[in-house]
């Protein structure tokens, strides 16, 4: 998921560089999205991690 993220954040900067703003604000917005939906299950699955590792210990 990070991958796409960072896909479309250099699809919004080439974006930009031509001119495309709109296209260039809908990839921004897509790689925003995508980057805050990673970081929520990256700590969830920290999160779990760390209680299930606590559990066995």
């Amino acid at each position: 998921m990070l991958y796409w993220a960072l896909i479309f954040l250099i699809v919004a900067i080439i974006a930009a560089i031509f001119g495309f703003g709109g296209i260039a604000a809908g990839a921004a917005w897509i790689a925003q999205v995508l980057f805050f939906i990673f970081l929520v299950v990256f700590i969830v699955a920290l999160l779990l991690g760390l209680t299930r590792r606590g559990r066995h210990a």
